[in-house]
C-alpha cells in the first residue's frame, strides 16, 4: 500500500504531552482570578487589559499568516505573500519557483496574527520533494500567542541549502500551519530551483 502523503505533514507527537483543554478568552479571563502569578500571566497574554481583542469580522481565522520569507545574508529577502491566501494565488506559488544560490546560509522567517482565541503550540511544518521523491521533513516550533493588534514574526533557525552539481535543480515543497489542536491554519505547495548562482 503506497503511503499517504498527508502522514508526511503530521507534525511530530512528544510522547507523555498532552494538550491542555481548548479554553475561550473568557475563561481565560475568569481563571482563577485570586491567583496573583496567573493573573500576571494572564496580562502577559494580553488578557484581562480591557483592551479589545483584534478580530477582522469578516476573517473567521484564528492564526492569518501573512508571509513566509527566505532571509540571506547580504540579499533582499524573498517573500511570500500569503496574506490573499485565496485557491488562485496559492497555485501560483507552485508555478513561480525562486532561485537558491547552493550552499548560501539562509533562515526562513514568517509573520503573522492571532485574532479570536489564544493560538497555543503554532508549527510549520515543510516537505520537500525532488522528482516525487522526498528529500527533507522540516519542522519548526512557532509558539503560542495570544490575539493582538499587531503582527507577530518569528525567524526559524538558520540552515544551508545543499551543494553540489546532485544537489542543484528543481524542488516542490509543501507547508503547513497546524496548532496542538491539529487545526490547519494553512497549507500551501510552493517550488524552488537550487542553481549555481542567483
Amino acid at each position: 500500500m503506497a503511503p499517504n502523503p498527508e502522514d508526511d505533514l503530521a507534525p511530530t507527537k512528544t510522547e507523555g504531552f498532552k494538550v491542555g483543554e481548548k479554553k475561550t478568552i473568557d475563561e481565560y479571563q475568569q481563571l482563577d482570578q485570586n491567583d496573583e502569578s496567573l493573573r500576571r500571566w494572564k496580562e502577559s497574554l494580553g488578557l484581562g487589559s480591557g483592551k479589545p481583542l483584534a478580530v477582522d469580522p469578516k476573517d473567521d481565522r484564528t492564526a492569518v499568516i501573512l508571509s513566509l520569507a527566505l532571509e540571506v545574508e547580504g540579499r533582499d529577502d524573498i517573500v511570500v505573500d500569503l496574506s490573499a491566501a485565496g485557491p488562485q494565488a496559492l497555485d501560483q506559488l507552485r508555478k513561480q519557483p525562486f532561485t537558491i544560490r547552493e550552499g548560501a546560509r539562509y533562515r526562513m522567517k514568517v509573520k503573522f496574527r492571532v485574532q479570536r482565541q489564544v493560538l497555543s503550540g503554532l508549527k510549520y511544518i515543510q516537505v520537500t520533494k525532488r522528482k516525487g521523491i522526498r528529500v527533507a521533513k522540516d519542522e519548526e516550533m512557532i509558539g503560542s500567542y495570544p490575539p493582538n493588534t499587531e503582527d507577530y514574526e518569528k525567524k526559524f533557525a538558520s540552515d544551508e541549502a545543499p551543494s553540489g552539481m546532485m544537489a542543484r535543480g528543481h524542488y516542490d515543497a509543501v507547508s503547513t500551519f497546524v496548532d496542538d489542536d491539529n487545526v490547519t491554519h494553512l497549507k500551501f505547495e510552493w517550488s524552488f530551483d537550487i542553481k549555481k548562482d542567483w
